[in-house]
């Protein structure tokens, strides 16, 4: 079965819409009147107005005096509007709000001094009427055109030079025409006065070519946008036919196709779309939910006529996104517009948001019926709808999300959706002498605990949140712990014994021996107040609510260095880190102390180690045993020095008599060993 898709945007544009109801009003309020020049480019629609008795004049001399004059959507030259004005008649303005754009543009360049550069048809009515509304000024219809002119009139490149382009003129031409003139030239304003609605209809006509065997494109032969459209569905579609009229159809071609597109042009009425259509069905069968599409031709029509009001709610298509404003085609008689100070909040980039293509949804602030625009709002829209969101939130006692945009007297301003809600300072979750401006610019989380909306007041509450989520993570935490459990938390406080680390609104403690492998003074040495740290638990109490943490890597444990690099009988270089009356410590590795016993110090006897050793002095020193169990390491100095001989004095004779208990006897052996009563000293009485 045969496909036969219509452009949604086929037919009268809104210019064209506009001015045809404006002829209808003046015929059914039965006043003479006429038209100066075709209202618009199709035949039929100004056969039609005729028959009726809109009376078709060429020139303001054929004008009556007291009659009312239709001037086209296409416009006329200033000095024929005020020869019109001269003759007496009553002027009814029929132009293009578009087309009236330009003209006032061109105005005002020409007051500056600016030389006027038309890109469009020379002898388009509409660009005739432009040009009657400026000084100096040149017309080009292709960018070729134009760089010919530029390269044989230098003098203009340094000109002050006002740049307007044709209201049916496709983006393509007018971007290429630009990209010449901004290499040449450089005091430039450029304005891109193509419609909306042309836009949207030749980026439609270029998607549905592309996607179609046969195109047929209707409108009028002297008629630029469907000029335009048969043009650019020619470069996407192997088969177009450009078509004022359903018996121009040649139904051979359209036979052929398995899939037909359908557009036309702005000034197309919606009766001659449905006839080619019909004639199409008629004799190719197509599917039917294509046929059902044009089937509401006329109520579309209608649609595009009704009035619409401030405050409306609306729905539309982007087509259009500049700098100041995004167009959008609203499918009424009215071009809508939405200013970009009404669509997202300052810094945010339009084009970050929203796309050509997107619907969006927008309140109508403002109507203007002469130039047939509607200034609408977003942010309004979204206003009205986060108020009923913050009242729904209000009464279910929902979690809001926000960001703290300013401080006010007595707490901060939070953002929510749009709506400022106040968060008084005992409501904030902050000390209470903490400053409220650290809060600026972050997320937070609230709820709301006040709604006035008459007097636009609402009030919430961080802390409620913040209360409620703790109690959350605590209880998750009790639940979940188990030993050797690993948290990321936040050092709270330090001691002398410790540091206190919140792990989730618990807080654990990590003992200063669990701080560091190696030997440190106080917890500070290692951690600061506010620090950030990865810890694991080592024990914890559930009924009594306390954590013991670690936070030194367990695998990297000093001893276990210590044991695959050193073994008893080795030499090992070491540091004096601690004197004891009964001996010194000295560091083997880091996190690794040995103990050099007072009578292994030296190969004399000494009374104190401080005799001999200096904390900080580096010694060789041998391993003479290792605990594994205990990590205790015996280390010795005297016996890497060689024996002091001993003195040779001639002593007279005594009687042997017994030693006192307490003393200290020994002997020093040819190699150095000491023997005799020499104490034991208990492991458990070494302090280290």
């Amino acid at each position: 079965m045969k496909k036969l898709i219509v452009a949604k945007s086929a037919g009268f544009c809104f210019g064209v819409s506009r001015s045809v109801k404006m002829a209808e009003e003046l015929l059914r309020s039965g006043e003479k009147c006429s038209s100066l020049g075709e209202l618009i480019h199709n035949a039929d629609v100004v056969n039609e107005l005729a028959s009726r008795g809109l009376r078709l004049i060429e020139s303001p001399s054929e004008a009556h005096a007291g009659e009312k004059v239709l001037i086209r959507a296409h416009g006329i030259a200033r000095s024929v509007q005020q020869e019109l004005e001269r003759s007496g008649a009553e002027i009814v303005d029929a132009t293009c709000p578009k087309v009236k754009h330009i003209h006032n543009i061109v105005s005002e360049a020409t007051a500056e001094g600016r030389f006027v550069i038309i890109i469009g048809m020379c002898r388009h009515p509409e660009v005739e009427g432009i040009c009657g509304w400026c000084g100096e000024h040149m017309v080009f219809e292709t960018a070729a055109e134009l760089e010919t002119w530029l390269n044989h009139n230098p003098d203009f490149w340094d000109k002050p030079l006002s740049v307007v382009v044709q209201t049916t003129q496709t983006h393509g031409n007018f971007t290429e025409c630009c990209n010449i003139l901004k290499k040449r030239c450089t005091n430039l304003k450029i304005s891109d006065t193509i419609c909306t609605a042309t836009s949207a209809r030749q980026q439609e006509a270029e998607k549905l070519a592309s996607e179609c065997d046969a195109m047929v494109v209707i409108g009028g032969k002297h008629s630029a946008n469907s000029l335009h459209l048969a043009q650019i569905c020619s470069e996407h579609c192997g088969w177009v036919q450009f078509i004022e009229k359903c018996d121009e159809l040649d139904m051979d071609k359209v036979t052929d196709a398995d899939t037909i597109g359908l557009t036309a042009g702005a000034s197309t009425p919606a009766w001659i779309i449905k006839e080619v259509r019909n004639k199409m069905s008629d004799e190719i069968k197509v599917e039917e939910s294509a046929v059902e599409v044009e089937k509401s031709f006329d109520e579309m029509l209608e649609e595009t006529l009704k009035t619409i009001y401030n405050g409306d709610k609306v729905t539309g298509h982007v087509v259009a996104i500049t700098g100041t404003e995004i167009s959008v085609d609203l499918g009424t008689k009215y071009s809508g517009f939405i200013p970009t100070s009404e669509f997202t909040d300052d810094g945010v980039k339009v084009e970050d948001v929203v796309k050509v293509g997107d619907t969006i949804e927008a309140v109508v602030v403002r109507v203007n019926d002469v130039e047939g625009t509607v200034m609408l709002s977003k942010k309004r829209l979204d206003a009205a709808k986060s108020w009923n969101d913050i009242e729904e939130a209000a009464e279910s006692g929902a979690v809001l999300e926000g960001v703290v945009s300013g401080e006010n007297k007595g707490g901060v301003v939070v953002n929510v959706k749009g709506i400022s809600v106040f968060v008084p300072a005992s409501q904030t979750d902050l000390p209470r002498d903490a400053e409220l401006s650290q809060l600026i610019k972050k997320t937070v989380r609230l709820k709301i605990t006040e709604v006035n909306k008459a007097r636009k007041r609402v009030v919430g509450s961080i802390r409620r949140v913040a209360q409620a989520e703790r109690r959350e993570r605590i209880e998750s935490i009790w639940n979940e712990i188990e030993v050797g459990k690993k948290y990321h938390g936040v050092v709270k406080s330090l001691t002398s014994y410790g540091a206190f680390v919140d792990i989730g609104g618990i807080d654990g403690m990590v003992h200063v021996s669990e701080l560091s492998w190696s030997r440190i003074k106080q917890p500070s040495d290692v951690l600061s107040v506010g620090d950030e740290v990865d810890v694991y638990v080592i024990s914890f109490d559930t009924e009594n609510r306390k954590i013991s943490l670690g936070y030194k890597d367990p695998n990297g444990n000093p001893w276990t260095k210590f044991t695959t690099t050193f073994q008893v009988g080795d030499v090992a270089k070491v540091t004096i880190v601690k004197l004891m009356p009964f001996g010194a410590f000295a560091e083997v590795l880091p996190g690794v102390d040995g103990l050099i016993h007072i009578s292994q110090i030296a190969n004399r006897r000494i009374g104190k180690p401080d005799e001999v050793l200096t904390v900080g002095d580096i010694v060789d020193a041998k391993i003479t045993a290792i605990d594994e169990e205990k990590h205790k390491i015996s280390l010795s100095i005297r016996a890497l020095t060689a024996p002091e001989p001993a003195p040779v004095r001639e002593r007279p004779a005594k009687k042997p008599q017994a030693p006192e208990a307490d003393a200290l006897v020994y002997e020093v052996s040819a190699t150095g060993e000491a023997t005799g009563n020499i104490p034991d000293i208990d492991d458990d009485e070494i302090d280290e």
